[in-house]
């Protein structure tokens, strides 16, 4: 392979993504809310890199075997280091971090998620094999925007929970109507994300039943 190749502009974005999840699955369980305030930084900026990346290689022609391989390894470890502690917090602080209609984020909806996106590799590979490419398409590519709004939102809410009491939010009529808006806004986003998750893999499923000899 040739070493230029590698060290393309998008490579390299999609390489950082990857560098820095540990920081991001270790800032959630820092306690206060500035570590979590700088989470929510460094989530947004890793999203929209995986969207600059992706429209560099395009247009730039700098599409590579390795960028194709690491892409999708970047958005599965970026799902993993933000969701699972997500859930851990959210159990271990179920009080304060309540999510309206949920009350704290699902195992199963979190098992879902990661299933999902395993499978859909594991489906990948085997069309791969087949000499067949499945290329994101509509349904998977608003299911990611969906997640990342969801992590995205629950994110800023544990920093906004654990400002609660230091800050003196409660003492806010805007603070409060923010609480209610805020948490709503999270489990819609939570239940969006985790039926389109479903419907994105039944999509492709469908698409391409005849890798599976389907009737």
């Amino acid at each position: 392979m040739n070493r230029l190749a590698i060290w393309t502009l998008p490579n390299i974005l999609t390489m950082g993504r990857i560098a820095i999840t540990p920081v991001i699955a270790y800032l959630p369980f820092m306690a206060g809310y500035a570590p979590k305030l700088l989470l929510f930084v460094v989530f947004i900026v890793a999203a929209v890199s995986d969207v600059i990346d992706g429209r560099l290689a395009r247009s730039r022609n700098l599409v590579t075997d390795l960028g194709k391989w690491l892409d999708p390894l970047a958005d599965k470890l970026l799902l993993l280091a933000t969701v699972v502690p997500i859930y851990f917090v959210a159990q271990a602080r179920h009080d304060l971090y309540d999510i309206p209609l949920w009350r704290s984020i699902p195992l199963w909806v979190c098992v879902l998620m990661l299933g999902r996106e395993f499978a859909m590799t594991a489906f990948r590979w085997w069309a791969d094999r087949r000499g067949v490419v499945i290329a994101a398409q509509g349904p998977g590519k608003l299911k990611t925007v969906m997640q990342n709004i969801f992590v995205g939102g629950t994110i800023l809410w544990f920093a906004f929970r654990d400002a609660w009491d230091p800050l003196a939010l409660n003492k806010s009529a805007f603070w409060q109507g923010w609480r209610s808006f805020h948490g709503h806004f999270v489990s819609i986003s939570l239940a969006i994300a985790t039926v389109l998750t479903v419907y994105s893999f039944v999509v492709y499923l469908y698409r391409y039943r005849r890798l599976l000899k389907f009737p």
